[in-house]
């Protein structure tokens, strides 16, 4: 599935009848920017970090954006290179998916309120209500254990470096430890197999993690098909997967106690497709899935995510087209944005990725006493097309 680089960018359908108001966050991958878009699809605010790579950023409850990024001094590795026993573990990282070295907390003006460095996390990054943060962070696994790992392909090299695997780290405001999840310890070596497709390289590969109200950990590992409940207690709860969905992103709690994930479709039988999947935990089924009408019309086998919205819509983007759009649980298409922005990625190549977008509400703590017009931003609308899309007028929701 391929997309053109001559089709419309921007906005490119909105019903105004269903679709949610609101403004929509989103980071290309390997820019220096997040931008605001009000509901024409046109930048109404901007924020830089001149000094990153970004990778994926939200908004904060208190109105600040919180961005998961890499300096842009960081040396490349090549992802050919991720099993190349001669790189030390900081070098190995920088070779995969997701990888990070910074959170960055910054005010409306991109100026920084808080940071922290750790060259070992990656993906996701979650805020709690009392301020600490969370994130999953690669480990290196013990030879004897690895070797339990069941799944992935094998080469016949014995000079293969530890494979890798995940613990989730919870870290206060100062960036002190306060309570570690190995996420080794909680899946099963033989049920819980690699992919085998992929390569030993990794085993859990947990690319997003959220938390519930009271207090139970989500999280989602892409290179075993599964997506885990961690217990208050530290114990896995729930563990789902495969074949409902394969090589997920973005597990995420709803309201109702069910579980959204962004169903990547990789290496599943049969046509190659992505999907929503609203998973009933009590009941261990699907309650429901979108898919688009035709297996072509919607596809992204990396990244990607899936919000769902105040009104009941579903906010999706399909990052490796850049493409977000807004669907109602009937399955119509009510909104639609493509992303003209353009960005270099660290492993090389160019591409309009982006690993997720969120929308918040006209109402947000953010937005109060800011003029959010386009006319602010008329230099990077006109560069890139977001004020001249055929039937919207643009400007002010």
């Amino acid at each position: 599935m391929g997309w053109s680089s001559y089709r419309p960018v921007g906005l490119t359908h909105y019903n105004r009848s269903q679709s949610y108001l609101g403004y929509t966050v989103i980071t290309p991958i390997g820019g220096q920017s997040t931008y605001l878009l009000d509901i024409y699809g046109a930048v109404v605010h901007e924020w830089r970090f001149p000094d990153l790579r970004a990778g994926y950023g939200r908004i904060l409850k208190n109105g600040n954006l919180l961005l998961i990024a890499q300096f842009k001094s960081t040396e490349a590795i090549s992802q050919e290179r991720s099993g190349d026993i001669d790189l030390t573990f900081e070098e190995r990282v920088r070779s995969l998916g997701g990888f990070a070295n910074v959170l960055r907390e910054v005010d409306w003006e991109s100026e920084t309120v808080w940071e922290y460095a750790n060259d070992f996390m990656h993906h996701d990054f979650l805020r709690k209500d009392d301020g600490n943060t969370m994130f999953p962070q690669w480990v290196e696994l013990d030879r004897d254990f690895a070797r339990t790992v069941r799944g992935g392909q094998r080469t016949r090299s014995r000079k293969a470096p530890p494979m890798l695997s995940d613990e989730i780290v919870e870290i206060d405001a100062g960036g002190n430890d306060v309570r570690r999840w190995k996420v080794h310890e909680l899946l099963d070596p033989r049920r819980d197999p690699i992919c085998p497709l992929d390569g030993r390289v990794e085993w859990t590969h947990v690319n997003s993690v959220d938390l519930s109200d009271d207090g139970r950990i989500l999280f989602s590992s892409r290179s075993t098909h599964r997506v885990g409940v961690i217990d208050t207690d530290g114990k896995l709860a729930h563990k789902f997967g495969s074949p409902d969905f394969h090589h997920q992103h973005h597990a995420s709690w709803l309201s109702n106690g069910n579980v959204q994930v962004f169903d990547n479709g990789m290496h599943s039988v049969g046509m190659t497709r992505s999907s929503i999947v609203e998973y009933d935990l009590e009941k261990g089924e699907v309650a429901w899935r979108f898919t688009a009408p035709q297996d072509q019309q919607f596809f992204s086998g990396h990244i990607s995510g899936a919000e769902r919205l105040p009104n009941g819509n579903v906010l999706i983007c399909e990052g490796s087209a850049g493409r977000i759009f807004e669907a109602t649980r009937s399955g119509e298409v009510v909104w639609e944005w493509q992303s003209p922005f353009y960005t270099e990625r660290l492993s090389g190549g160019s591409g309009v990725y982006i690993f997720r977008a969120h929308r918040y509400a006209l109402d947000h703590p953010a937005f109060a006493g800011r003029e959010l017009s386009p006319m602010r931003h008329r230099k990077t609308n006109h560069m890139y097309g977001l004020l001249k899309r055929p039937g919207f007028r643009g400007g002010r929701v």
